[in-house]
């Protein structure tokens, strides 16, 4: 089976479009979210809506469950409480739920996937080598996949050898036998340096992962966010990868 994998959209609808455009040109069997579809950006109702009738497995990210109440708003820094407080004002209640309707982890064609990670799988980044040799030994399967931190990693052994570090654009990745994790990177917010929205694909199959990154209308989508009153910040740092 292969699997298209993306996560952190954060409302971001033009890098959400141009990440499906890429997607459907290469057909896979199946689309995954890592969850956080909302937050941040300024298109929350259509990512939310294109996402959940498009996936075949989506994830609650931190972000989805601070809208649904499910997380207090006091978590967030002031630009995230912002942004999800006018989310929260202009998703409609029908939308709320189905948002609500999600679990920040699960499992699919025996793979795991957490928004955070197996030890906390809503609030922790599995960024460095220590977390992850950790994680690895916590996970039951072969491969587990994570989003949450926006930049697109690999962790996991070889033999003995232990893997671990940045996935840029066109790394592909022999998984079998593993155990490995890794994440896809963010579609909305890439925070590598690298702006381009990022997405994963796996061959499950074969057992192969391959990173891929896609330029998309960054303008556009800084335009919508000043439009909504956002803070401009969060269109800036679109630019920057960051």
């Amino acid at each position: 089976m292969k699997v298209a994998v993306i996560s952190d959209v954060h409302a971001n609808l033009p890098a959400l479009e141009a990440v499906l455009a890429a997607i459907d040109a290469a057909a896979p069997d199946e689309l995954w979210c890592l969850g956080d579809l909302t937050g941040y950006g300024a298109d929350p109702a259509r990512c939310t809506r294109i996402v959940l009738e498009r996936a075949d497995v989506c994830l609650a990210g931190n972000h989805d469950m601070v809208i649904t109440g499910e997380i207090g708003l006091e978590a967030f820094s002031s630009d995230a409480r912002t942004a999800a407080e006018w989310t929260m004002e202009v998703l409609e209640a029908e939308e709320l739920e189905r948002v609500r309707s999600l679990e920040p982890k699960g499992e699919r064609g025996g793979v795991e996937l957490y928004h955070g990670s197996i030890r906390d799988p809503v609030w922790e980044y599995v960024i460095d080598d220590r977390t992850a040799a950790v994680c690895l030994e916590l996970q039951g399967t072969p491969l587990s996949l994570v989003g949450h931190s926006h930049v697109p990693l690999a962790y996991g052994y070889a033999g003995e050898r232990f893997l671990g570090g940045l996935a840029g654009a066109g790394t592909r990745l022999e998984t079998s036998p593993g155990p490995f994790l890794l994440n896809p990177g963010s579609v909305g917010q890439p925070r590598d340096g690298d702006p381009r929205a990022a997405y994963m694909t796996l061959d499950l199959d074969a057992g192969t992962a391959e990173w891929h990154r896609i330029d998309y209308d960054v303008r556009a989508a800084q335009t919508a966010i000043r439009d909504a009153g956002l803070p401009l910040r969060l269109g800036a740092r679109l630019a920057e990868g960051r």
